[in-house]
């Protein structure tokens, strides 16, 4: 039993920690083989292995041991584990007292006994037979789903919940989590205020707090006693649930004999009606049925000592009791007839209830104040079945106890499929046999007030109608305590998965008493509850939990359609006798079902889902338990990428796809967090983004740095809104490992077409000229791979989240690049930081060139490209080389020629420098005395052009752009020539001088926007 400790105690450990590790109970878990050693010879091979792989012998004696543990809701557990570990004693509950029972109670309930008659005779038979067949066949469908999840493997005790939420991911998993939450504590809502209509109607009469003065307040008076009288119940439920859950555990076989005694009863009624129906008359005025209360005799008149007086039934409808009294005109017209409720089974009722005549009065205003039988609500077929829905929910209770069955993936299936095939024959036969044996009028009297306040379901029964009121009272009692039980312990299980975020405040909500009792979960619990016994009417309740349910039964049956279809390799139920078809079938249905009960509460339902899904996604931490809809990613994302893979990307749909290129310090934390901030403001294209580093060394020695790396960029890219993908690559050196990216990130079509990196401002002071050559390599690579190269200069200064105030983004467009310079500001300017700025587009005009010609084109290329920008032309003329042009390239050849005698000793690297200098100057002075003369031999000098290019458009840049938030420039190509190197970086520094934030850009080599539509 080590392992089983073992087990427990990183469960218990994990739980806490918010992250159950399910997937590997036994891989990597050796705190009890710790101090340990191997000492067998045979398998000496595999000997390193044996901390974290044991041997399959040793498994196998581990796996016979494992029991699966309750998820957080078993009595005293908590308790338990602070006393310290006790002896775990093996679930001994089998198919019949573990699940089909359960199932059984939890199925007939309180819409059977109050309702189901009323269903009857105001659908008929052939209705009645539809919408039962519609809700059995929908939990039939949703059982055989429920089953093939359940026997997929162990299933902890969380029911419905931990099903949809290990089967299609936390979002899914909370959303419906929460919905079935609140329908079972709906659920709760609407037994007690059976509960109480029981009690007020049947039993006591006489309790009733408020009493109606006339008959039209009736419905009003009975309304507020539901609600006093059921305010008071839920206080003693939750009391009673408060003091603990074992005393509920021990009633529980006690409303299940009152549910079957009950259902025995009826059946017994049904059969006594063949030889000896119940006598139960029904006053019919005209055709209208009569409240028996007020009077003892169903006739108007009566002959005692042979002369005719009036009944009590003449002086409810006339003034007086005389013979010539005014009556009521209805009254006056019609007969009094008396017929038999339940004339028997064999009385042919089921062929069609009697017709009485009737004389329709010409005012019926007063109808509302006479004894008449009237329909509290208007009924419809599609309300019919929103109420009758809840009787067939209550499948899950078996599912809901695995953790207590001896062999949870057996029973689970026979039993959940038992129970509902019969309470389906249950109710079927009762839908006929009410049909057959029970006139349509007492059928349609709600609340049995043509039977002198008789529950009609009760005098069918057998022996007495009592056996029927006290056992449906019981049941209700029992099936509100099991609601008000169930529903905290499913909330504590979310608060405690973690993932819906305001249930963990102070995990207020996952944890309760010292015994684990979820207190504050049930105190959440019975002011929803109470909310629902406000309402105070059970036919309003009764729609509100189908919608819940019905989407709970919904995500079952899409989970096993889902994993079904995605035939992941772990999908492999031992309940074999699922399909996908059937699994959508029953999707669809409830569905339907949703819909057709009440379509503006489906409408609510599916938005408050929606919301928290929303929310969750938000705001929920992040779970990985193996879910359906992960697989449905991976699939949809491989279909995606095999189509994108099928052609290039035309010009319309090209969208800068970033490897974001950073630099990390001696503790492995990015060097300039900026960058990431300008990718994501850059992100308005929605395009892809690959984060890459690089760290020196061979991966097996700096695996760990690896991971630490890939944490620290992760943690970067969430504090900087940057969504993407994170890539560490572990290389010889930085140019090779840079390379690897650039060549191999991203993944069939998703490649990243553009690398986005900061510039090396300490290039100058470094001594090692391996830091300017990785990035002039770099920039030769991206140039080879035809990518789109943006270099950030000053990126530290770039604007984190706050928004910039009005100001330029300035584009030099100096050489076309494919149109991405314009394209960039476009990006910018979707992202509020850059919203207010607006765009400067320059381009340069030669002397022989028409500036005002070209400003007009320009304008009318940006007009059929759709963008609003203001455009100047700057005019720069052939000028000649000034000395400080001069200067600089010798400064800059002086460098150079320094870096290179950096391998020289110290004394022959003096030397040399001297000698360089007096050369360079010398040099310098031929050329000033030259003058213009020697102006051919300075055009064949490339450095100096080079270094007069720089000069020249810096300056009329400074002094157009030097004010501007950001400046575009075209980024010129490095030198073919590997001995210019350091002179390109000059070139680069000198062409920025001056400027505070820089991108450099330079295209890919192909067309990135286009006039066309």
């Amino acid at each position: 039993m080590s392992m089983l400790n073992a087990c427990k105690g990183a469960l218990n450990k994990n739980v806490r920690d918010g992250n159950p590790r399910e997937s590997r109970p036994f891989i990597n878990n050796t705190d009890d083989d710790k101090g340990t050693l191997y000492d067998g010879k045979n398998m000496a091979l595999f000997e390193e292995e044996m901390d974290s792989n044991p041997m399959v012998s040793s498994l196998l004696s581990k796996l016979a041991n494992y029991t699966n543990l309750m998820q957080g809701v078993r009595e005293h557990e908590e308790a338990d584990e602070d006393e310290g570990a006790k002896k775990q004693t093996s679930p001994q509950m089998g198919t019949f007292i573990g699940v089909y029972l359960p199932c059984l109670q939890n199925i007939l309930g309180v819409i059977l006994f109050l309702r189901m008659t009323w269903i009857v005779g105001t659908a008929g038979i052939l209705e009645s037979f539809i919408i039962v067949s519609m809700c059995c066949s929908c939990t039939m469908l949703t059982a055989i789903s429920m089953s093939a999840i359940a026997t997929n493997g162990v299933v902890p005790a969380g029911g419905s919940y931990y099903m949809i939420s290990r089967s299609l991911g936390p979002e899914f998993g909370g959303a419906v989590g929460l919905c079935f939450y609140l329908g079972t504590t709906f659920a709760g809502a609407m037994y007690i205020l059976g509960t109480i209509e029981i009690l007020l109607t049947y039993m006591v009469p006489s309790a009733a707090i408020f009493k109606a003065e006339e008959k039209a307040q009736e419905a009003d008076a009975l309304l507020n006693n539901m609600r006093v009288y059921g305010t008071c119940c839920l206080t003693l439920m939750s009391l009673v649930v408060f003091v603990g859950v074992k005393y509920v555990n021990k009633l529980a076989l006690v409303f299940l004999a009152c549910v079957v005694l009950s259902i025995l009863a009826i059946y017994a009624g049904v059969i006594k009606t063949i030889f000896e129906p119940p006598v139960f008359p029904v006053c019919l005025l005209g055709n209208r049925t009569l409240q028996n209360h007020g009077f003892d005799k169903c006739m108007k008149t009566e002959i005692i000592d042979n002369v005719t007086v009036t009944t009590k039934l003449w002086s409810l409808f006339c003034k007086g009791p005389e013979l010539n009294a005014s009556c009521n005109e209805y009254f006056s017209l019609n007969n009094v007839t008396e017929i038999q409720g339940i004339p028997g089974l064999t009385s042919g009722v089921i062929s069609g209830e009697s017709t009485v005549p009737s004389v329709p009065a010409s005012d019926a205003s007063q109808d509302k104040h006479l004894p008449y039988v009237l329909n509290d609500i208007t009924a419809f077929f599609t309300l019919l079945v929103g109420i009758y829905f809840p009787s067939v929910t209550g499948i899950m209770a078996g599912s809901n106890r695995s953790g207590d069955l001896r062999d949870a993936q057996r029973s689970i299936p026979i039993g959940t499929i038992l129970a509902i095939a019969t309470t389906t024959i249950i109710y079927l036969s009762c839908v006929v046999l009410f049909g057959a044996c029970i006139e349509g009028v007492l059928l349609r009297d709600k609340f049995g007030d043509s039977v002198k306040g008789n529950l009609v379901i009760g005098t069918l029964s057998w022996p007495s109608p009592w056996v029927i009121v006290i056992g449906s009272f019981f049941s209700c009692c029992g099936a509100g305590l099991q609601s008000l039980t169930g529903a905290p312990r499913l909330l504590q299980a979310i608060a405690r998965d973690g993932i819906v975020p305001f249930l963990e405040v102070s995990f207020v909500f996952g944890h309760g008493k010292a015994n684990g009792e979820p207190t504050w979960a049930l105190l959440l619990t019975a002011v929803i509850c109470e909310s629902g016994i406000l309402i105070a009417s059970l036919d309003a309740v009764a729609p509100i939990l189908s919608m819940f349910f019905l989407m709970c039964y919904l995500f079952v049956n899409l989970a096993c359609a889902l994993q079904t279809l995605l035939r992941t390799p772990n999908w492999r139920p031992r309940f074999k006798y699922y399909h996908w078809a059937l699994s959508f079938l029953g999707m669809s249905l409830c569905l339907a079902l949703m819909f057709i009960s009440s379509w503006y509460y489906a409408l609510v339902a599916m938005l408050i889902a929606g919301c928290i899904y929303k929310y969750i996604e938000y705001r929920g931490a992040e779970k990985e338990w193996g879910d359906g809809i992960r697989g449905l990613s991976l699939n949809a994302a491989r279909y995606a990428l095999i189509r994108l893979e099928e052609a290039p990307p035309h010009t319309k749909n090209w969208r800068p796809q970033l490897l974001v290129l950073l630099n990390l310090d001696s503790e492995l934390s990015v060097k300039h967090p900026r960058l990431l901030s300008f990718t994501t403001q850059l992100k308005a294209g929605k395009g892809l983004t690959i984060v890459g580093s690089v760290l020196e060394g061979t991966f097996l020695s700096r695996d760990a740095d690896a991971k630490r790396a890939e944490q620290s960029i992760k943690s970067a890219m969430a504090a900087e809104k940057t969504k993407g993908f994170c890539h560490v690559v572990v290389s010889s050196n930085l140019r090779d490992g840079f390379s690897h990216l650039i060549q191999s990130a991203g993944l069939g079509g998703m490649k990243h077409n553009s690398v986005l990196m900061a510039w090396p401002a300490n290039w100058r002071q470094s001594n090692d000229p391996q830091s300017w050559r990785n990035f002039i390599e770099t920039v030769q690579e991206t140039t080879a791979a035809h990518q789109a190269l943006l270099v950030a200069k000053n990126v530290d200064s770039f604007p984190h989240q706050e928004r910039l105030g009005e100001g330029t983004i300035d584009v030099w467009w100096i050489v076309h690049d494919g149109g991405l310079l314009m394209l960039l500001p476009f990006l910018l300017q979707q992202h509020k930081v850059w919203r207010k700025c607006k765009m400067r587009i320059f381009t340069v005009a030669q002397l022989d060139d028409n500036s005002i010609q070209m400003k007009k084109d320009l304008q009318m290329f940006l007009y059929h490209l759709r963008l609003n920008a203001e455009v100047e032309v700057v005019e720069m003329h052939d000028s000649d080389i000034s000395a400080f042009t001069y200067e600089k390239t010798l400064v800059m050849e002086q460098r150079s020629q320094m870096l290179k005698q950096m391998q020289l000793s110290r004394t022959e690297r003096e030397r040399e420098i001297q000698s360089i200098t007096d050369e360079s100057r010398s040099s310098i002075r031929r050329k000033n005395q030259s003058g213009a003369h020697g102006s051919a031999v300075n055009n064949q000098n490339s450095n100096v052009r080079c270094m007069h290019t720089a000069i020249k458009l810096n300056e009329v840049v400074v002094n157009k752009s030097q004010g501007a938030h950001l400046v575009l420039l075209n980024m010129p190509g490095p030198p073919k020539n590997r001995g210019g190197d350091e002179n390109y970086m000059e070139f680069l520094e000198v062409l920025m001088e001056g400027l505070n934030r820089v991108l450099l850009v330079r295209g890919g080599g192909r067309e990135v926007i286009t006039i066309y539509s």
